[in-house]
């Protein structure tokens, strides 16, 4: 530490629902394919853009009413085939998919450009009903939609945002306890920019407005890359983040943790202690440390040591990450490694490193099996894995039978169970998965 001196569901492929309408899909048909995994895979009756992968988002959100409902943003087709138009596929306790376009103020559905690694949606609802969703942002202002109340049109409201005008990326949302929200995102835009910080956001519910609560970290010639953040049952956010020498680059270094405490206002590490932010490289709680031959480099063809994406989940308010690095040893893979605090340092835990892995990840915790850590494998059929540890030895089995899934999102819900976002781009397909 660094601080300071199973059934699988078939849906066939449906037509795109009216534009500007919720309109509900029939409940797929079941078919039980294996018992051993124990999971529930069914494709989502929706068509997906191949633009709709990233290891950064968080495209799931989950709400417990009269049952389990489930929320996908995702991106459609667009108009041609280098454009797409973001929605929200909802998933009933029936098992009863809607469509929720994302609407411009004109009422014509958003339509945005294709970039793969930056222009993905993030969801969460507040303890209203309200449905938020942040979408196709690469240095971009803000392109932010939400509904006016449980059950609404999903529609502009961009203005609302504080930070007008500049360029926002790798937006990341989580709903607390108490039905606040909390948005964490990378600000700043330009090829000369000499640093872009990450910045803290929160949505009052009761209020609905959104205010800033802190630039959290930041640091000449340095940009932050968000991962992930989770909101504990006393309240505090806890943040994952990654460090790039500015302005940008597809490879990272010195994967890093931090801790807010909206009841204080304080910012902590991992052990507890008070931090001031914006923490830089230097002051940051950092979870990998650089390595042999690691460099700070803006060359996106750079094969040396380097973070690419991480995910964290609470045990209680103990955080446990799940993150992909490549080291000089590694034979060019990114392979998956468990980090935990442990005796005021990080414990580290190899997951796999039998090949290469793609970006995207997903780790929950449970009170049964401990910790699980998700993760996709560079080729193969079944590409979606997951793993679990007993003793010192992790044990993987597939996570989606059948389904050849390349990227990975995962939401634990209130009833304990993981839910599953399984995009197939090379099949334009989306695939939700319980177990």
């Amino acid at each position: 530490m660094r601080r300071p001196t199973a059934r699988a569901y078939a849906a066939p492929a449906a037509a795109l629902a009216a534009l500007f309408t919720l309109v509900p899909a029939a409940q797929a048909d079941s078919t039980d394919l294996t018992a051993a995994a124990a999971t529930v895979i069914e494709k989502v009756p929706y068509a997906m853009d191949s633009s709709n992968q990233a290891a950064w988002w968080t495209p799931a959100a989950t709400y417990k009413g009269r049952g389990q409902y489930t929320y996908f943003a995702f991106n459609e087709p667009g108009s041609t085939a280098a454009m797409h138009r973001p929605a929200i596929a909802r998933r009933d306790p029936d098992g009863v998919w809607s469509r929720l376009p994302l609407l411009e103020r004109s009422g014509q559905q958003a339509e945005f450009a294709d970039d793969n690694g930056h222009n993905q949606p993030s969801v969460a609802r507040d303890g209203s009903g309200r449905l938020h969703v942040f979408a196709s942002m690469h240095a971009n202002a803000w392109r932010y939609f939400r509904t006016e109340a449980a059950g609404g049109d999903v529609t502009d409201h961009a203005a609302e945002l504080p930070d007008q005008g500049v360029g926002i990326t790798y937006p990341i949302v989580a709903t607390a306890p108490n039905g606040d929200l909390y948005l964490a995102a990378r600000v700043g835009a330009g090829a000369g920019a000499d640093q872009r910080p990450g910045k803290l956001y929160r949505w009052d519910d009761a209020a609905a407005r959104w205010s800033v609560v802190a630039t959290f970290a930041g640091a000449l010639n340095r940009s932050v890359y968000p991962d992930d953040l989770a909101v504990d049952a006393a309240g505090r956010v806890h943040l994952l983040y990654e460090w790039a020498k500015a302005p940008a680059t597809g490879f990272r270094h010195q994967l890093s943790y931090l801790r807010y405490d909206p009841s204080t206002g304080a910012f902590a590490d991992s052990a507890g202690a008070a931090v001031t932010t914006p923490v830089a490289p230097g002051t940051s709680d950092v979870i990998q440390e650089l390595t042999t031959g690691e460099e700070w480099s803006i060359d996106n063809a750079y094969t040396g040591p380097a973070v690419q994406s991480a995910k964290l989940a609470l045990d209680g308010s103990t955080p446990k990450v799940a993150y992909r690095y490549r080291s000089a040893d590694s034979g060019g893979n990114f392979h998956v490694y468990y980090a935990y605090p442990s005796g005021g340092d990080w414990a580290h835990r190899t997951v796999y490193a039998d090949g290469q892995t793609a970006a995207a990840l997903g780790i929950t915790w449970d009170e049964t099996d401990a910790q699980r850590v998700y993760y996709v494998t560079g080729s193969g059929t079944d590409r979606v894995f997951v793993a679990t540890e007993s003793g010192s030895t992790w044990t993987s089995q597939s996570a989606a039978p059948g389904v050849s899934a390349d990227r990975l999102a995962v939401r634990r819900d209130s009833d304990g169970d993981d839910v599953l976002y399984l995009p197939d781009t090379a099949h334009d397909s989306l695939y939700y998965g319980r177990r």
